[in-house]
């Protein structure tokens, strides 16, 4: 066994003697030693139940004869960290889980490892470290909230929540009536409950065959959950015996099926920078112009809060991810052949599964759309692309060309939103937020939701270098590559300057003459960093473009 290392002959007595003060037993340390790393806190909602899993998958490990070891891993509340310098913090501590979690299984030498996430960053966090560890490894998600429910009996959600603080300035929305909201919206434990950012990981973490089936849909309420926990503790064992990999699941062909399960479900446009850092970590590269190769030949199939009224609980009771992929693999878009988790194929895993809600599952035949849910822009602001979820957006602003509102941080841009100043028909374009810039690269889901909330969805775009959340819906553009920080063109844009997108035909183009252009390029200034000590001073040094998942070099 690989932990034979600090448990076997006289040159590890005095690391036994230290896992004897731990309190294990000599027959315990016979056994395979399995990391458990959990991800639990007090301050994130999806992570406030990952000690009951915890309990459950080590119980799961001692069932199939193994001995559980558990360690812990960071993990912010993006929703709590939303609309100040915290959300700084949230894309940066991807490496530092990732980076913490390597070092500890390294120094400790396990056999095998159950991961324990299941927010945003947490999760591909820890599939990058899957990667870079590659002992036998399997995944168990805390699962999703469930869905809330106001006064009146309409359901509601986190994304809800935001778009209220947007009617409330606009006068559309008394302080009661956020007060609802806040009391409804987020009524258990579990990551927010519709396709948001963490459900979109976690749901692709079983695409990708890390994660047993029920992973990315299985409330985390529900007692499913603890009993899918055992079974990925149990499962493990198995991995370990027929000694499965990371990097033997976690395949080129494996992340494309990943993509195209992505663009069915119509996923956060954050697993446009995770699943490329995550390819990474595997030595493949993932290009960003795939995406749009992928979405082409994708239909979208699923609607799922913020692009509909539907709710992770709902998606479960329809037959979860692997009813998605079958519809998938009913039309050949899927490498089915592929080995998993549960150590059979994909195929092995789809025999017998079913749509059971053609409503809220479209079947292949009648899709949403013939595309699929996310699209790569490219054009003279943004040359080496741009990311929107075009399932979200609505029909009118499909095609969109506008005037340029500038600001150069998100509270600019908000402010501005709240005193009513941007009017219909406007593109506003917020940058110095990429990953260099930033530093951090944060999340716009207060000016996405204040100007849906507001009632503009409908008739202004935004644009930005930094990223949404996966709550976000409308015309909402992010991860413009190059980063304004970077010297891309979009530190170019002033006020007043037209923009014209156009998402079907993948275009986005700045109306100005490249003789303009070069004139502002000659003229522009890096402005200062605007954080210049500690880890995101070190981070913006490291950190590449947001087109290449914001990885670090």
């Amino acid at each position: 066994m690989r932990s034979d290392v600090v448990k076997k002959g006289v040159p590890a007595a005095p690391n036994r003697s230290l896992l004897y003060a731990l309190g294990y037993t000599k027959e315990e340390l016979e056994r395979p030693l399995i990391g458990v790393v959990c991800s639990y806190n007090e301050i994130v909602p999806g992570h406030m139940n990952l000690d009951k899993i915890a309990e459950a998958v080590k119980a799961g490990v001692r069932a199939a004869g193994g001995t559980p070891v558990e360690f812990p891993a960071i993990a912010v509340c993006d929703g709590i960290a939303m609309g100040h310098v915290g959300m700084k913090y949230s894309l940066v501590t991807r490496d530092l889980i990732a980076d913490s979690t390597e070092a500890m299984a390294m120094a400790h030498q396990f056999d095998g490892l159950v991961m324990i996430p299941n927010c945003d960053k947490n999760v591909p966090g820890l599939l990058m470290a899957a990667a870079r560890i590659n002992v036998p490894t399997i995944f168990v998600s805390g699962g999703p909230m469930l869905a809330g429910r106001l006064k009146d009996g309409r359901r509601t959600c986190l994304s809800h929540m935001f778009e209220a603080v947007g009617a409330y300035y606009a006068g559309k929305l008394d302080e009661a009536g956020v007060e609802e909201y806040e009391n409804s919206a987020c009524p258990t434990c579990g990551s927010c409950s519709g396709m948001y950012t963490a459900n979109s990981m976690n749901c692709l973490t079983e695409a990708i065959g890390m994660g047993l089936r029920g992973n990315g849909t299985i409330p985390a309420v529900w007692s499913a959950r603890l009993r899918l926990a055992k079974h990925a503790g149990m499962q493990v064992m198995e991995l370990v015996k027929q000694n499965i990999r990371p990097r033997d699941i976690m395949t080129e062909a494996a992340f494309h099926n990943a993509e195209t399960v992505d663009m069915a479900l119509g996923c956060s446009t954050n697993t446009m920078l995770h699943l490329p850092a995550i390819a990474h970590e595997c030595g493949i590269e993932l290009s960003f112009d795939m995406a749009n190769e992928i979405s082409q030949k994708t239909p979208n199939l699923c609607h799922l809060a913020p692009a509909g009224e539907t709710y992770m609980e709902d998606l479960e009771r329809a037959g979860g991810v692997y009813a998605v992929m079958a519809e998938l693999a009913k039309a050949g878009l899927l490498d089915t052949s592929l080995m998993t988790c549960t150590g059979k194929t994909i195929a092995e895993n789809l025999e017998g599964v079913r749509n059971l809600d053609p409503e809220l599952i479209r079947p292949i035949e009648n899709p949403y759309s013939k595309t699929g849910g996310i699209a790569v822009l490219k054009g003279n602001l943004a040359p080496d692309g741009c990311v929107v979820k075009q399932s979200a957006v609505a029909p009118e602003m499909m095609v969109h060309t506008g005037p340029a509102r500038v600001f150069n941080s998100e509270e600019e841009a908000i402010q501005a939103i709240y005193a009513g100043k941007i009017v219909a028909g406007d593109v506003v374009v917020i940058r110095y937020e990429g990953p260099k810039g930033g530093p951090g690269m944060r999340e716009m889901l207060n000016p996405t939701s204040a100007i849906c909330g507001m009632g503009l969805g409908e008739s202004v775009a935004l644009i930005t270098d930094g990223r949404f959340s996966g709550a976000t819906r409308g015309a909402s553009i992010g991860h413009v590559s190059p980063e304004a920080a970077s010297g891309g063109p979009i530190g170019l844009v002033e006020e007043g300057d037209i923009i014209a997108i156009d998402i079907p035909s993948h275009t986005i183009e700045l109306k100005v003459s490249d003789e303009e252009l070069a004139a502002r390029r000659a003229k522009w200034v890096c402005p200062e960093p605007k954080i210049k000590t500690g880890y995101l001073a070190r981070y913006a040094k490291m950190v590449s473009s947001a087109d290449r998942g914001a990885i670090l070099e």
